[in-house]
């Protein structure tokens, strides 16, 4: 068997940044649930990407539950979310007992369509909306920013892609309301699982720990007036975290590198089509991803690459197809479902070879 080339993988500090602050945990007794790796996780997460304030959770979904909580969103409220995602941004709006109604994308970001944002803030009134930045590639946020704000619509952004990526300078995540990051095993950097909300307002970033630990009021005994949730990271995890964002940097670079490469050598193919690159956006392109609509078929390209054991992926499913959410509206003109259609997602591993990239690309070139 072929050895595995994966789409992407966590990829550990050559330094060992990671298990210094492991050790630290374990030598101080501190292993969980909470204690310095989070607070100086939280520090150091904030001040990377410029926001004021960071509530280090479980995952990007604890994150993503909580901004919806934060903005008081509840029973019967609107929200509406970017179709062309993972489930993930849209599972904590049912969590919340809201609708979600799905916006499509546009060709100019393959993100949110301001034109279609526009029309859904006809027909209905939103409690949120919820923008991703797909795969790094960052939104048309002076747009989406600006409707939001004209309707007085709170605006999160779904950055669990994007860590990294710049729009006009300022790290996405930093740019709406509040901002949410995933820490997966296979995010840019990761902490095996986890995540972080942020925001400038500090208010809400405390009362998002608050909840994430139970709700357990200031008091001598155990005492709750609302409901809580177990959504911290734990001090270990945090740890890691604390080394892998000494790394982003690189991981960035490498991705852009990876990504530049298949462009650069699959660009003769016919059909092929890869993410704009917008003035305004610098990308960390953590997955390298392209449009096939020639004689080079998505399927095919991703057959032939797991022959050869490489792992490749269609692009997400739309949320307005999934069999969960088809019941809920969707504006817009299927550009979502075009890019689901013709997409494929090629391995992005931060870990390959320059021999392991050039063997992808010549697989797909013996397609064509």
């Amino acid at each position: 068997m072929e050895k595995k080339i994966f789409l992407s993988s966590p990829h550990m500090s050559e330094e060992g940044y990671e298990q210094q602050y492991i050790n630290e945990a374990f030598e101080t007794n501190w292993i969980a649930p909470l204690g310095e790796n989070v607070d100086k996780f939280e520090e150091e997460l904030a001040d990377y990407v410029g926001s004021e304030n960071a509530a280090a959770l479980s995952s990007g979904t604890a994150a993503l539950h909580l901004a919806l909580k934060a903005a008081e969103v509840g029973d019967g409220d609107i929200v509406f979310c970017q179709s062309l995602t993972f489930s993930a941004s849209a599972n904590p709006i049912i969590y919340q007992n809201a609708k979600p109604v799905f916006i499509d994308s546009d060709k100019e970001t393959w993100n949110m369509d301001p034109t279609a944002l526009e029309k859904a803030f006809e027909k209905y009134t939103p409690k949120a909306v919820i923008v991703v930045h797909l795969y790094g590639l960052s939104a048309n946020m002076d747009e989406i920013k600006r409707i939001c704000d004209k309707h007085n619509t709170i605006l999160i952004e779904d950055a669990a892609e994007s860590l990294g990526s710049k729009y006009k300078g300022v790290s996405t995540g930093t740019i709406g309301d509040y901002g949410i990051f995933s820490f997966n095993g296979n995010k840019i950097i990761t902490t095996s699982g986890g995540g972080m909300l942020v925001s400038n307002n500090e208010e809400k970033i405390a009362k998002s720990r608050f909840w994430a630990t139970q709700s357990r009021d200031q008091a001598p005994h155990y005492q709750h007036s609302e409901l809580g949730f177990n959504y911290r990271l734990s001090n270990v995890l945090a740890g890691i975290g604390r080394g892998q964002l000494k790394v982003l940097n690189q991981r960035v670079q490498k991705k852009r590198e990876i990504f530049d490469f298949y462009k650069q050598e699959l660009s003769s193919i016919d059909g092929i089509v890869f993410p704009p690159e917008n003035s305004w956006d610098y990308s960390n392109h953590w997955l390298s991803v392209a449009l096939f609509y020639g004689k080079v078929k998505p399927n095919d390209v991703m057959s032939k690459l797991q022959e050869f054991n490489i792992e490749s992926r269609p692009l997400w499913k739309p949320m307005h197809l999934q069999p969960f959410f088809e019941k809920f509206d969707f504006i817009g003109a299927g550009v979502s479902e075009e890019l689901f259609k013709f997409g494929v997602c090629l391995p992005s591993d931060t870990k390959m070879t320059m021999d392991e990239l050039k063997k992808v690309v010549e697989i797909i070139k013996s397609l064509d």
